[in-house]
């Protein structure tokens, strides 16, 4: 017999070794108003089948979850590739990123034909259908040299070529309906549980919309994000010049030992796109309705700081006298800043900014006044002066960087055409394979474990704690302004993963098992085990990515 202490009840109940979650849950007797899709055994998310053989701490998870969302949406991607195998044999599905609330995905059918408004309805009538059947999903375990021999047979190169540098030597594969796929992680009991879900068509492909975070009974509201996904297409377009769509590509790339020549590339792809960015607002500043105001913001762990320093630079070279602070320069002492429902303080929330002293200090340099301006003292919690002046002369322009820089109050008092808003985000078009996309969000949760970790501010385990809260309050005070941008800057790095892998995973290695957060630990190393590791040598000093790696030649 084996003992499991669940942690929905905070109570323990004995069973038979082997006895599997799924036939475990009812015995609890959980009252929730959604169906649990998989469980942390010992902070670990397995799904429902998995089977218990010693005694264990298990916490059931629904979509309300992280865990349990990435188990719904991971299953409802296969049930998407399962029906268009079905209906199009030969086709090539790819499952491009998370966007407008869903996930896009393009279609690549045998005869080269466009994708049509009736073969969008055909393929959500087929997943529709094997869904209805209830039709199980199985995971199949096989040593590595089977599984990828698999793999090259159906013609799935992107994965062969992602577990062949994998250096597993098992490989766990999954089944549905007699489709094989390969996901990362585990799947749902069977397809009956995916019921909140529609296949639109969209920009030449596919939006496979997915439920609420918070009501799951609800599709998720369609927000259309045009310049996002111009962004986005942009990246892709440079990918496929340098054939590198998927992490496989590009350890291959590596291992053939081009890894530098890959850092100068995604150097040289972000310098001119700032430079773009420096000569427009050059242009504007010229123009009958000088810009005066340059905005830039974008999520925790954008490369918000590097970026303002780096346009500064471009800027110079325009004869452009650039001035910057950032909007963390005016919290409110730590006394006064807002708290969440816990207590905690809620550093993300429009209110930490004291925004009318701040908009009264911009009004006064753009009027030719001389401000002095604060400093916030992290370690006490207090705003400072240190005689820090500030005046701008008739050829400057003013910078000001922070994650409420666009929001319209921060600045409501000053003329629209003067201001030019950059928004900063990292849109990753690099792909584990072609059902397998990279969350936006890994990116920057990394930079900032990395970063937090070597600056001595917080542990991984209380960097990984914070994270649901910053990424709420992106939701509630960043993202609603992106579209509103004048222009859209993507900081991610091609090899970005493998450079922070080095370090990552030693960090990440510090948090304890036994508590919740070692779960995303657990996720992250396992994500990271996939990206053959890169030195950081070949990364210059100037490069977004020293903000996070250190040795940047920037002050901060």
């Amino acid at each position: 017999m084996v003992r499991i202490y669940c942690k929905n009840t905070d109570s323990s109940l004995d069973f038979q070794e082997g006895t599997s979650l799924l036939e475990i849950l009812p015995a609890f007797k959980l009252d929730n108003p959604y169906p649990f899709l998989a469980a942390k055994v010992n902070n670990v998310v397995e799904g429902l089948k998995f089977k218990v053989y010693n005694n264990r701490d298990v916490e059931f998870l629904d979509y309300r979850t992280y865990g349990g969302r990435g188990v719904y949406c991971r299953s409802l991607c296969f049930l998407l590739s399962k029906a268009t195998i079905d209906l199009f044999p030969g086709s090539k599905i790819t499952m491009r990123r998370p966007i407008s609330k869903g996930y896009y995905c393009e279609l690549a059918k045998p005869d080269g034909s466009a994708l049509t408004i009736e073969d969008v309805s055909a393929i959500s009538v087929r997943m529709k259908e094997i869904a209805d059947a209830g039709t199980p999903f199985y995971r199949h375990e096989s040593r590595s040299e089977d599984a990828i021999a698999l793999l090259h047979k159906l013609g799935y190169e992107d994965k062969a070529k992602l577990l062949e540098t994998s250096g597993e030597p098992y490989i766990s594969y999954y089944t549905l309906g007699g489709t094989v796929d390969y996901y990362y992680d585990t799947l749902l009991p069977s397809a009956d549980y995916l019921k909140v879900w529609e296949l639109t068509p969209y920009r030449g492909g596919m939006l496979l919309r997915i439920p609420s975070r918070r009501k799951p009974e609800e599709l998720a509201p369609f927000v259309d994000q045009p310049k996002t996904f111009e962004v986005f297409k942009e990246n892709i377009r440079w990918n496929k010049i340098m054939g590198l769509g998927t992490v496989g590509d590009v350890n291959v790339a590596c291992r053939a030992g081009h890894a530098a020549d890959l850092i100068q590339i995604s150097e040289a792809l972000q310098e001119k796109k700032i430079v773009q960015i420096a000569e427009e607002i050059d242009r504007r500043f010229h123009s009958a309705h000088p810009v005066r105001l340059v905005l830039i913001t974008g999520p925790s762990s954008s490369g918000k700081s590097t970026f303002c320093r780096r346009l500064s630079v471009q800027l110079k070279a325009c004869g452009l006298h650039p001035a910057f602070f950032s909007t963390d320069d005016y919290f409110v002492n730590r006394v006064e800043t807002p708290k969440f429902p816990d207590g905690s303080y809620d550093f993300d929330n429009f209110d930490t900014v004291d925004h009318e002293y701040l908009q009264s200090d911009v009004l006064k340099l753009l009027a030719g006044e001389e401000v002095s301006i604060p400093t916030y003292n992290f370690v006490t919690g207090l705003r400072e002066f240190n005689d820090r002046r500030m005046k701008l002369d008739k050829d400057s322009v003013l910078l000001i960087e922070g994650i409420h820089a666009l929001n319209p109050q921060l600045t409501d008092q000053v003329p629209e055409d003067s201001k030019f808003r950059i928004f900063i985000n990292t849109i990753t078009s690099l792909s584990l394979d072609d059902h397998n996309f990279i969350p936006t969000s890994d990116i920057r949760l990394l930079r900032r474990i990395v970063r937090d970790y070597n600056k001595g501010a917080f542990s991984a385990r209380e960097t990984i704690a914070q994270w649901p809260n910053v990424r709420g309050s992106e939701t509630l005070w960043i993202y609603p302004y992106q579209e509103a941008a004048d222009v859209l800057f993507n900081s991610s790095y091609l090899i970005e993963f493998a450079v922070l892998r080095n370090t990552a995973q030693i960090i990440l290695g510090t948090v304890p098992k036994n508590c919740p957060e070692y779960s995303e630990a657990h996720r992250l190393l396992k994500f990271l085990s996939y990206f053959i590791p890169v030195p950081d040598k070949e990364i210059p000093p100037t490069s977004l990515m020293r903000e996070y790696v250190g040795g940047s030649s920037f002050k901060y």
